[in-house]
């Protein structure tokens, strides 16, 4: 259902501003929407976040963990600032909430409980974007965009004492990725409307490793870090 969904925006986007050259040039809507240094909104959107995992040496040996994700929920608030006709630097804080299922298909037997760890997340996600405009056509103005972000974990359990061999899986609380997108400002006769897909990509490893060792949970584990698709909807 989700890369449905992703699948029809991104035929949206790239399809849009190629009909948009089709066309004679027409009135215009928010004329003057682009003149103002600050201009603020809000987003809401969709995401499908899952963990790249890579392994290391270890006592385990074939280590195998399969990561399934589920489809998360995305809202906040947007502040712009025009840099120039064509870049603007963005700060998007907002909340995002996803749960990801760990199997450890190394790890033998049929008891799920010693097999499958849930980790679900509700994040305050803080990003800084740098976004590259072309030149508005009509009430069209596509864009590609890119930038750093913190995230904070409100549901992580990193300072707790209990780990895996309780059932617990454990990860960091404080997180730094990057991401990168494209989109498009679609100018209607009240507000913009940009639909965009985005990449995010983790920087640092959110593994929280067990104090016990050895641990046929964590000490395959190299790096582990959020790699993302996000449907974001941003009302201006």
């Amino acid at each position: 259902m989700f890369k449905n969904i992703l699948l029809f925006v991104l035929v949206v986007l790239v399809l849009t501003p190629i009909t948009a050259f089709s066309q004679s040039e027409k009135v215009l809507n928010l004329p003057s929407f682009d003149k103002p240094l600050f201009h603020y909104g809000f987003y809401l959107g969709l995401n499908n976040n899952s963990y790249k995992v890579s392994y290391k040496p270890s006592t385990i040996n074939s280590p195998d963990i399969t990561v399934n994700s589920s489809v998360g929920f995305n809202v906040g608030l947007i502040a712009d600032l025009k840099v120039h006709n064509n870049i603007n630097l963005r700060f998007e804080p907002g909340l995002m909430s996803n749960t990801k299922t760990l199997v450890f298909n190394h790890i033998g037997g049929t008891n799920e409980n010693t097999k499958t760890r849930e980790v679900g997340a509700t994040f305050l996600h803080l990003p800084v974007i740098l976004k590259l405009s072309a030149n508005r056509l009509n009430n069209i103005r596509p864009y590609v965009l890119g930038g750093l972000s913190f995230d904070y974990n409100f549901s992580s359990n990193e300072t707790s004492d209990d780990d895996n061999f309780a059932g617990k899986f454990r990860t960091t609380t404080g997180n730094f990725m990057y991401e990168i997108g494209i989109g498009v400002d679609l100018y209607l006769n009240y507000f913009k409307f940009s639909p965009s897909i985005r990449g995010v990509f983790a920087i640092n490893n959110e593994i929280k490793y067990d104090k016990t060792s050895p641990s046929q949970w964590t000490d395959p584990i190299d790096f582990l870090g959020t790699r993302g698709i996000f449907l974001h909807l941003s009302f201006e």
